[in-house]
Order: C-alpha cells, then structure tokens, then sequence
C-alpha cells in the first residue's frame, strides 16, 4: 500500500512537471512584453506610483479571477469525458440542449467564432513570443535590431520544420526548462521585491480599483494591455486532457501562479526605482550582466511555448474534422506510444506562412500586441457563454446559481473584449480577419455537408427493400468479402448500383459499413463496433468514434470477432464513392459558398486513407452530387 501511494504520488508529480512545460508556456511567457505594453506610450498611461501600484494590482487580480478562480477552479470542471478546449466545450455544449432547442444554432455559431479565433490565436502567439525574446538583443545593444526580425524568422521556420518528426523524444525536457524559467521569474522578481518592498502594497484590490477610477478611459484602454497577461489561460483548458485535472490545477497554484505574481511585482519595484527601464523592463531586472543569458533562457521558453501551441492546433485540427466541421485531412501520428502526438502537414505550413506574414507585418512585439487581445478575448468570452449553457442544461445547476457562476466572468471577459475592440485598426483586424476565413471555413463545410446529406437522402433507396428486391432473382456469388461504406442514414451505397450495374456480380459476403462519430472524445473498444445480420450473407456494421479516437477501421473490424465474423484483409475489398460535388444556383448556400464547398471537397483527404483502409484493397466509383 505504502509504495503504491508513493508511485502515485511520483506520478503526480511527473504529470504536474509536464504540465509545467506544456500547458502553462503560453501565459508563462507574457512577462516579456506585458508590463511595457501597459505603458506604452501609445495608451497614454503616464508611470507614476499610483499608477504603477494600480496596474501591478490589476494584473495580480486579473491573474486570480479569470485564471485561478474562472478557468482552474470552475471551467476545467466543465470537461467532455476528461477532455478539454472550446471544440470539445462546443460539442457538450450542443448535446447539453439539444438539436431542437432554439439555443442550439447560436450556440454553434458562437462555438465556431469562439474556434476560429482560437486558430488565430495560435498563429500571433510563436510570432509575439519569439520575436519578444529576440527583442531583448536590443537591450544589450541597438546594433542587433535590424537582425531581429531575420532571427526570429529563422528561428520560428527551424521550429515548423522539424514538427514532421514529432516531440516524443525532446517533449521530455519541456518540464524541466520551464520549471527552470518559472524559478528563474520568481528569483527575479524577489530580488527587486526586496529593492523597493513598498510594491506589494499592490496586492490589495483597493489599488486596482482606484486606478480604474481616477484614469477612467486611459485605463479602459490600458485594460487591452493587461489583458496580455492571460493569454494562455484557454491553452491550460484544451490541454486538460492529456494531463488531468489535478496536475494542471497543481501546476497552477503551485509553480506558475506564484512565479508570475513575483515577477510582475518585481517589474513594479524595478519601475519604482528605474522609470527609464520601462522600454523593456523584463531584460532590465538583474542589470546589463543578465541580459545575454535571460535572452538564451527567454528563447527557449518561447519556442517551447509555441510548441504548445502549434501543437494545440494540430489536437483541434482533428477535433474539428470528426466533428463534421472541417474536411478530412492527412494526419501523421508521431509516436507510437502517445495517441496525441500527432502532424498535420497542411496546417503545419498554412500557420508557418501566416506567422511569418504577422512577424514581417509587424515588424514587433509592440505591433504585435494589439493584435494578440482580441484573438485572446473574444475565445474567452465564447468559453463563458457556452460553459453556462453546460452547466445549466447538462448539469441541471439552479438558474440563479448558473448566471452568477458566469456572469461575473463574461461582464470581465467583455471588459477586456470591449478595450481590445478599440485597437482594430491598429492591428487587432488581423486575428478578426483570420478568425472570420476559419469561420467561413469550417461553417461551409458544415452546411456543405447537411446539403449533401440532405441530396442523398432525397434520392436514396431503402436498404431493406432494395436486398428484398435483388435476392428474389439474385446475381452470380463471387468468393471473398465486399465492403460498401455507407453513411448514417443512407440507402443503398451508390459504389453497390455502380458494382451490380457493371459487374453483375455480388461477393459471397457483403458487409455494409457506416461510421458514427460522436461529441465524446473517446468510444471504448466494447462499444466500437456493432453487428447486424441482414440474411443472405449480408451484415450491417456500424463503427463508433469519438472526436479524439484514432481512425482505423482494419483494427475496428477486428473486433467483429466477438460476433464470430473474420475479416481476412487478402479477401476483402471496399467499395468507395467518391462524391464530385457540382456547386448548382438555387437553393442551398450562395454560389461562391457552394464553389468553395466543391473545392474543398475535391482537395479532401480520400476516405481510405483516412480510416487507414490499405490501397490495395479499395476500389473507388465516383458519384455526382448536387447541391
């Protein structure tokens, strides 16, 4: 008993370092670039110590409220089966009300927008956070600034071409680097607590509030700078699932959340005493000795944490596509130990080529910030309204308790939303714009997808009474074993007509095979497939998925073994069509949605290749669809 609690306990311990390298590299790395942001000379905010009392204290409760108390405490309760992020929160969110109820189509647009932004967010944050480090060489000399957007270009296209090869093997040392810079915020920060004490007189609320009043609209505008401070915090969510709930709460309270706060108090005292370091005050901390190492240590931490977030994209990439809401892409997986390490070769160059557009758009982090909020905050607030509808309609809590649990927390999330919304010309289009593609994106593939469905199920005929028909004068019975994939709801496959009508031929056995997939991450293998005998020799099989599953149905089928049914590959062959989308004036979606939707379809990764079916088994019948 004793050393199975003491193995628990280092496993504890091992999940909690890794979330530390993992989860927490976003928002760990703020301290580079949010304290000048909020003092820039753009917002106005004059440095004085009232003023840098107030902000200070607005950073640490704005840490504790959104962070430890909104997303650490209430939101990571909110999982899908364990599982986190907005696309997992989205699906619970829906089957919490319903397909009937009105809330649901809303609910699915403010889910998506919420997704869409996240995307972008991943795009600004390996820009900010490399360029940011890179930018403490003009700290030690302004000689080095026109190299540093060269640098951070080369820098961000060595971290995106080796993805292909995966983390499993330098993963391992995320923890302990960061653990490192965690320690080393905190040292820093005591080490000027120490200078100018008088600072943590910032930790009392009073300060923050003052600040608010006395400055009024310079501090609502300075809010869209504080506000740098939690980004991140909606990574700590989405990565949940790897680490559990506890190791990333531990993480938090114990490593992070202190490190941070130290820091930032220790920033303050530095002004307090050296006004002039406000042109970057994180370089400046320990004095010109520390810069060259603290820019070794800050790039490090900042390409570990655009891992994070690049590889955040590739878990909501899939996510997304089980979920119906993007097409089918190649994906490579990594590691044959961990089911998450996974590449995706289109979305790994597609966000290579628009961070480095924002990094030479840009030109720096300070340019950069004003795009950073918006992305930030506008997935925030989309987490807060669809945690209320779970919460209220998939936990069944009291009203009353519901809107004061998230109330509270979108009238904040909508503070810094509103303060961010003022920067839109000064860069914060630039995550809406791409927010909005990926919305359009994944919202006409979605309707593209009902269109087709919808077009298939006029014309489709019924299984039942076709198999009746056909075995009143059946056809010749050839050996082996035909697989026809056949979606949820369909009639007889079309690559079945295509087949009878060319080769007047019907397999010894037919097997009719439709996958599910669900808004759960995960489907146990006792309930991954389903068997239904149709006579004749012909089977109905239904394969179920979840939205985190690994798509492989020669591996499902061997599970049909417990209905004493054998899939002997050598003998199978599967039946696919292909559908050639033929966008039509109508009804349905507007022209250029309809194209889109067809070119979309016709770049798609091949279903076989998808559910990893060999090559040499598949047989493909194209089809024409309309919509």
């Amino acid at each position: 008993m004793a050393s199975e609690q003491h193995q628990n306990k280092s496993s504890l311990a091992a999940l909690t370092l890794a979330a530390v390298g993992i989860v927490y590299g976003d928002i760990g790395t703020s301290p580079l670039y949010a304290m000048k942001e909020v003092f820039s000379p753009e917002h106005g905010l004059i440095l004085t110590q009232a003023n840098l009392l107030g902000v200070v204290s607005l950073i640490f409760w704005s840490l504790t409220a959104v962070v430890s108390i909104k997303y650490v405490t209430l939101i990571l309760r909110a999982d899908n089966h364990g599982e986190g992020g907005i696309m997992a929160l989205l699906a619970l969110a829906l089957s919490s009300v319903g397909k009937t109820s009105r809330s649901y189509f809303p609910l699915l647009v403010i889910g998506l927008f919420g997704a869409a932004l996240f995307f972008g967010d991943g795009i600004i944050t390996p820009a900010i956070s490399v360029l940011s480090a890179i930018e403490g060489l003009e700290v030690a000399t302004p000689a080095f600034k026109p190299y540093v957007v060269p640098l951070t270009l080369v820098l961000l296209t060595l971290l995106y071409a080796v993805q292909k090869h995966g983390t499993a093997g330098i993963g391992q040392w995320f923890g302990p680097i960061m653990l490192i810079w965690f320690v080393t915020l905190a040292g820093m920060g005591i080490v000027n607590i120490i200078a100018a004490p008088q600072i943590l007189a910032a930790l009392n609320p009073v300060h923050a509030l003052q600040f608010m009043i006395q400055n009024r609209w310079i501090a609502f505008i300075a809010l869209g700078a504080v506000v740098l401070t939690l980004t991140g915090a909606e990574a700590l969510y989405a990565d949940m699932g790897h680490f559990g709930r506890k190791p990333v709460r531990m993480a938090w309270f114990f490593i992070t959340f202190p490190a941070l706060a130290l820091n930032y108090l220790g920033q303050g005292s530095l002004l307090m005493s050296h006004p002039d370091a406000i042109s970057n005050p994180f370089f400046q901390q320990l004095g010109a000795w520390s810069v060259y190492p603290l820019i070794g240590l800050s790039t490090v931490a900042t390409i570990i944490a655009s891992q994070a977030t690049i590889s955040g994209t590739y878990s909501m990439t899939k996510q997304a596509i089980s979920l119906g809401f993007l097409p089918r892409m190649k994906i490579i997986f990594t590691s044959e130990k961990e089911i998450g390490q996974i590449y995706i070769p289109v979305v790994n160059w597609s966000q290579w080529a628009a961070v480095a557009m924002a990094v030479i758009a840009f030109g720096s982090s300070s340019n950069l910030a004003a795009a950073y909020g918006i992305a930030v905050t506008g997935t925030m607030m989309a987490t807060t309204v669809l945690t209320f509808f779970v919460i209220r309609f998939g936990w069944k809590y009291n009203l009353a308790l519901c809107i004061a649990a998230t109330g509270i927390f979108f009238m904040i999330d909508f503070a810094f939303f509103s303060a961010n919304v003022l920067k839109i010309l000064h860069g914060g289009w630039f995550p809406l714009l791409l927010g909005t593609i990926m919305f359009t994106v994944m919202a006409t593939w979605k309707h593209g997808r009902e269109l087709v469905r919808a077009n298939l199920e006029k014309h489709a005929i019924p299984l039942e009474d076709f198999l009746a028909s056909l075995f009143a004068a059946p056809p010749l019975r050839v050996p082996g074993v035909a697989i026809f994939m056949r979606g949820p709801g369909d009639g007889v496959p079309h690559a079945m007509l295509h087949n009878l009508s060319h080769n007047k031929v019907l397999h010894e056995r037919v097997v009719f095979l439709t996958v599910y997939q669900h808004n759960v991450p995960w489907v146990p293998f006792a309930e991954r497939i389903q068997l239904h005998d149709l006579g004749h020799n012909c089977y109905q099989v239904d394969v179920h998925y979840g939205f985190k599953d690994e798509t492989d149905i020669p591996k499902a089928l061997e599970l049909s073994k417990q209905y004493a049914f054998d899939f002997n590959m050598m003998e199978t062959s599967f039946f696919i069509a292909r559908q050639n989308v033929i966008a039509t004036p109508g009804s349905g979606m507007s022209m250029w949605r309809e194209q889109l939707f067809a070119g979309m379809s016709r770049n798609a990764r091949d279903a076989a290749d998808y559910y990893r079916i060999p090559a040499n088994r598949v047989i493909e019948l194209g089809t024409q669809v309309e919509i």
